[in-house]
């Protein structure tokens, strides 16, 4: 029998130890009471971002993504995340397994100027699976079959989950990318003041931007 496989989040958190800033998610996978030999899935992770409603102060912080509240019935979508692969063993009819996803304080990416922009609430997630299942056929032959795109499932992680795993790795910290000849100057500008951190130099560009 093909295994017909559906797929539940069934909790959330931030993964312990990494090395790096990584949220785990706990996927319950059932294949409909036929046996699977493994499964290949690439799962997609995209933020929902329809399905919950934002404060003043939301408003104003994911402002850059989405523009002006008035614009928001054309402009608020959904955003992609990120995309996962994991490899599945053997099981019958159910087995839970542990999604690692690693993030990124980066905020130049979307997903996470979305998720900084929050104070509190839910993330609204939704989670697309897709990839291969491999089963045993008639005689015990290895049987392989696509999964489709359908099957997917949402989950929602409390925004504290997020900044808890972000304020462990980058206590009171934030990230700032710019162009590579934008860092020269202020490496420059840091070196002829002798100012000893980057917290100095901007400190000091921004005391001498006041009026």
């Amino acid at each position: 029998m093909a295994p017909a496989l559906s797929f539940t989040v069934e909790n959330g958190g931030v993964l312990e130890p990494s090395a790096v800033p990584t949220l785990r998610f706990s996927v319950r996978i059932d294949s409909g009471g036929a046996d699977v030999r493994s499964v290949a899935l690439n799962v997609q992770l995209r933020i929902a971002a329809t399905q919950r409603t934002y404060s003043d102060r939301d408003e104003d912080n994911l402002s850059e993504l989405f523009g002006r509240p008035e614009q928001w019935k054309t402009t608020l979508r959904s955003l992609h995340w990120t995309n996962v692969p994991l490899q599945v063993g053997p099981f019958s009819e159910s087995r839970t397994v542990e999604l690692p996803v690693p993030c990124t304080y980066d905020l130049e990416v979307t997903a996470t100027r979305y998720m900084h922009a929050l104070a509190d609430g839910e993330i609204p997630l939704e989670f697309l699976f897709g990839g291969t299942v491999f089963y045993a056929g008639p005689g015990g032959a290895l049987q392989v079959q696509p999964i489709s795109w359908g099957a997917d499932t949402q989950y929602r992680l409390p925004v504290s989950v997020w900044r808890e795993m972000m304020d462990r790795f980058f206590p009171d910290e934030a990230w700032l990318r710019v162009r590579r000849d934008v860092f020269e100057r202020l490496h420059a500008y840091r070196g002829r003041h002798a100012l000893l951190t980057w917290e100095e130099t901007f400190d000091s560009l921004l005391r001498e931007d006041s009026p």
